[in-house]
């Protein structure tokens, strides 16, 4: 009832402030029309108009009514600039502080309770780094304070501290605009707006944004920098450690500007896609898929046979697939290319040095400019009693321990309902493995749609893959020389056989090691960046994995032209890294592909949206290779052509969805895909009778209609 009270008596307040036509007095206008009257006043009651004053600005600003820059030029105007700063200065920050504590009382606990496993990171950083972000917030008035005041009552952040860092990260903006109120006083005629003073002031004012921004960011420098000595000279431009997908791209564009760099690497060159992700997989998968379709040889007419096969062999081909790509991401490609390639382990010194133990056994230290992070992820292993017991193994380590098996295992659990276990769980299941995925949550694949999840489950239960939902895994254990995964189902502990264990419930960065916390990197799931790629040192950027939010290679190349471009040109231009269109696949058979929004996503986050389906069923080239499974999901904007996300099911899938993302990346409708030949028969025609699916739903009826009668007039 309380809190109800007070958002009545602010509502009245507020709508009285209206009704009253009060707002007319803080405007531009209002001043200058007033300024004789205020100054009767001020002659008058000196006290009593400086006390008013001062009651109404704290008032205005308490309630977030508009106007509160007007009265700050209002007070250099009637105060002059002694006497106006100290009434503004202290006004506005007491206001500030009331909006703060209203604003806290009403809404920090529901917000908080609502909002808190979101908010916990900002919440960390409050705590943290509160008062520094406040003041950053207060010198730049380019973010209106009004709505700094309501936001930060909703944080952690101390009053006391609010009141203080308000007051003295207000004072310069409030001096400038004071200033610019004194010589709105003394104009008297059209040609004072040509006096130096006035112009000097109003320079101020356009240019203080601007000059704030400087400031901040020297205060930034010095607050980050301030315990370490910067090199009066650099070995290099730049030093990236981790030659995955990120570290590669960065060093190749490093070196295509001709800027001297150094690439360190720990382990392989090409990192986890190359050795261990995508490259593998996709070759393990691609042997699944022929023994599959072995077994399925009647769907194209031929006779049934059942595929013969030395595992070792098909572990071997993945190798030598492997091995055939390598070049591209070689040390020898890369020194041609310009970089200097060190293998060995790299830790952060300072912001500017790094120490490299390379394999050799000899420790060298190189400083940069600037230092990109690129050291990936590694998958994750749950805390489970008893792995050790019964061994286990990972995305990672599964292709060099199954190397050497001639089968592969006769009975494989796999943990997890991601994109990794799904599409291994499929592949093992195909090679003859009798596979259990296990999943904790109601389904597979969460970050798609249901029925995108139910129809890559229904794939998998009809090739022989036993899916095991809402299962949370106790531990695991040996007995009588047999290996058990015991799981929680619905209360009832349930044990599951195994011989071989794959554990595939996601990857976290690689963190440790690199001297991040030495320098005081914050290394919570990932490395906290800016908009710009920088780490909490404007001259570390980090990328891929290790920076998020995807954790795809493509998304890491994407992001290494950023962090390359900052880091070597940053101080004439910096580019925000730019995530409104990224596209994924999961290569399970169908495939699934998306980009953009998902209908799940969209009916969480309240977007509107229509949604366009086209089955491929009905798709010629689908029909003539008896793959008719799947279809093409497109979200538009309630009644445009404008492409909010698409999703395709199905074969090919991943190849499908470039069409789409080309679309979103370039602002072009459905419209224009359905305007653009497709080649008969392809895969690709889906996109297309898609969008005249949507076209076909937004016909003109009513014009229709129309012309039918015109036609029917033409024939007589």
């Amino acid at each position: 009832m309380k809190k109800l009270l007070i958002l009545a008596v602010i509502a009245a307040v507020a709508i009285a402030f209206f009704i009253l036509d009060l707002h007319h007095w803080l405007t531009l206008d209002g001043l200058k029309s007033g300024l004789e009257q205020f100054e009767y006043w001020r002659s008058q009651a000196p006290l009593l108009t400086a006390g008013g004053f001062f009651l109404l600005y704290i008032i205005v600003t308490a309630l977030s009514l508009p106007g509160a820059a007007v009265m700050t030029l209002a007070g250099g105007a009637l105060f002059g600039l002694g006497q106006g700063l100290l009434l503004v200065s202290f006004a506005s920050t007491i206001g500030a502080t009331l909006a703060f504590l209203v604003s806290r009382y009403l809404l920090q606990n529901w917000v908080q309770s609502r909002f808190g496993n979101r908010l916990d990171a900002i919440n960390r950083g409050i705590e943290r780094d509160g008062a520094f972000y406040l003041f950053t917030l207060r010198l730049v008035p380019a973010f209106p304070f009004f709505l700094i005041n309501l936001l930060m009552g909703l944080t952690p952040i101390r009053a006391w501290t609010f009141y203080w860092v308000s007051q003295v990260g207000m004072l310069a903006g409030t001096l400038v605009y004071v200033n610019a109120g004194t010589q709105i006083a003394q104009l008297e005629s059209l040609s004072g707006i040509l006096s130096p003073d006035l112009l000097i002031s109003f320079a101020l004012l356009g240019l203080f944004p601007l000059l704030a921004k400087k400031l901040i960011g020297w205060i930034q420098r010095r607050r980050v920098y301030g315990r370490w000595q910067k090199p009066a000279r650099f070995d290099r431009n730049l030093i990236v450690i981790g030659a995955g997908a990120g570290g590669l791209v960065s060093a190749y564009i490093a070196a295509a500007v001709k800027a001297k760099v150094t690439l360190v690497e720990a382990h392989k060159m090409g990192g986890d896609c190359l050795n261990y992700g995508c490259v593998p997989s996709k070759a393990l998968i691609k042997s699944a898929r022929v023994a599959h379709q072995m077994r399925q040889a009647e769907r194209y007419g031929l006779d049934v046979t059942a595929p013969r096969f030395s595992f070792r062999a098909v572990m071997a081909r993945i190798q030598t697939v492997i091995h055939k790509v390598e070049p591209h991401d070689s040390i020898e490609r890369y020194t041609g290319l310009g970089v200097e390639v060190l293998q060995g382990h790299a830790t952060l010194i300072d912001p500017w040095t790094v120490e490299i133990r390379l394999h050799e056994g000899e420790t060298r230290r190189l400083t940069a400019r600037s230092i990109i992070l690129a050291t990936g992820a590694s998958p994750v292993v749950p805390p489970l009693p008893g792995l050790d017991e019964t061994g286990y193994v990972t995305s990672d380590t599964l292709w060099d321990k199954f190397a050497e098996r001639d089968t592969p295992p006769e009975h494989l659990v796999v943990l997890g309902g991601g994109p990794i276990g799904c599409e291994l769980s499929q592949c093992f299941a195909r090679l003859g493995s009798k596979v259990t995925q296990v999943v904790r949550g109601e389904r597979l694949m969460t970050r798609e749609d249901t029925e995108v999840a139910e129809l890559v489950q229904a794939s998998l239960q009809d090739e022989g893959v036993d899916v095991l939902t809402n299962h949370a895994t106790l531990r695991a254990k040996q007995r009588d020389g047999c290996n058990y995964l015991i799981c929680d189902h619905q209360g009832q502990e349930v044990e599951l056989p195994f011989d071989e264990l794959l554990i595939a419930v996601g990857r976290q960065p690689r963190l440790t090691g690199y001297g991040l916390e030495t320098l005081g990197i914050e290394t919570h799931r990932t490395l906290t960046t800016n908009a710009y790629l920088e780490t909490l040192y404007p001259n570390i950027y980090a990328v891929g994995d290790v920076a998020g939010p995807y954790q795809f290679t493509h998304t890491a190349a994407h992001q290494a032209w950023y962090a390359a471009v900052n880091a070597l040109f940053g101080q004439f231009k910096r580019f925000r890294a730019d995530y409104r269109v990224i596209p994924w696949t999961t290569f399970t058979d169908p495939e699934v592909a998306r980009v953009g929004l998902s209908e799940q996503e969209a009916i969480e986050r309240g977007v509107a949206h229509e949604i366009t389906r086209y089955a491929l069923d009905e798709l010629d080239r689908a029909i003539t290779e008896s793959e008719p499974k799947g279809f093409v999901k497109v979200l538009t904007e309630p009644g445009k052509d404008r492409i909010l996300g698409a999703c395709i099911v199905g074969e090919h899938a991943g190849e499908l969805l470039a069409e789409f993302v080309l679309a979103m990346k370039h602002g072009l409708g459905l419209n224009k895909i359905l305007g653009t030949i497709h080649t008969y028969p392809t895969w690709a025609e889906a996109n297309k009778y898609a969008a005249g699916e949507w076209k076909k739903a937004h016909a003109p009826e009513a014009a229709l209609k129309w012309l039918e009668r015109y036609h029917a007039w033409r024939r007589g």
